[in-house]
């Protein structure tokens, strides 16, 4: 069976350009043009990936990733950003989005982004889901089953690579990870970006732990290197 693709474009050509592409890399696409029209196909294609412009009629990406992280829908989502301002791609971020490209952007990197999140969010064949079990960090709960994170009576959703993320520093408490070592985990060897998507992920995860500030007591920037996790 197929992988399946379901890319949110009003562009008519970029959407066509992207349906040719991604049927030649053997997945199969779904197009939806409106922002409004966006949660209702996820509902009813199911895909495994979705591709979502920022600027759509009817409700911007933005907006789309909030209501369907609302709805428990943990399918990662890849955004497209024509402005390719930074200030955007930490609102993608932190709508929920997994990853951005910005237009215009090379098929290789975007094919390539779309198989890193593809392999990093599903588990290889015959191994089970990730592991499930809740854990703390501080006074955090993090529930992986519903990509939850608690603080009191605050609830926050996350997304499939900021519960990676948590879930390889809980995995090794105090040991320092590099950029590169974090990138080639979470995102996988043939991600192209740079290391400043890993720290706007860490920035949002810092305020969701609510350990943001200048001194974090947990996610530790350690200068030079990368990051290490206390417990």
């Amino acid at each position: 069976m197929k992988t399946k693709i379901l890319v949110v474009e009003d562009d008519p050509h970029i959407s066509l350009g992207l349906e040719e592409i991604l049927k030649g890399e053997d997945f199969e696409v779904t197009v939806c043009a409106r922002g409004d029209k966006a949660v209702d196909a996820v509902s009813r294609s199911h895909p495994a990936l979705i591709i979502l412009d920022v600027m759509l009629p009817g409700a911007n990406g933005f907006e789309i990733c909030k209501q369907l992280r609302a709805k428990k829908v943990a399918t990662p989502i890849l955004m497209l950003t024509a402005k390719g301002q930074e200030i955007d791609k930490v609102i993608g971020l932190d709508s929920g989005a997994d990853d951005y490209v910005t237009k215009p952007f090379g098929v290789r990197e975007l094919v390539a982004r779309i198989h890193a999140l593809l392999r990093r969010t599903q588990p290889p064949a015959g191994q089970g889901p990730v592991a499930d079990s809740k854990f703390e960090i501080g006074h955090a709960i993090i529930d992986p089953k519903r990509f939850e994170i608690r603080r009191g009576k605050t609830t926050e959703e996350l997304t499939a690579r900021e519960l990676k993320l948590l879930q390889l520093f809980h995995a090794h408490p105090g040991e320092v990870f590099s950029r590169d070592k974090l990138l080639n985990e979470v995102w996988g060897y043939n991600y192209y970006g740079t290391t400043r998507t890993l720290d706007q992920v860490i920035v949002q995860l810092r305020k969701k732990l609510g350990d943001s500030g200048d001194s974090p007591k947990h996610l530790i920037t350690v200068h030079g290197v990368g990051y290490k996790l206390l417990l």
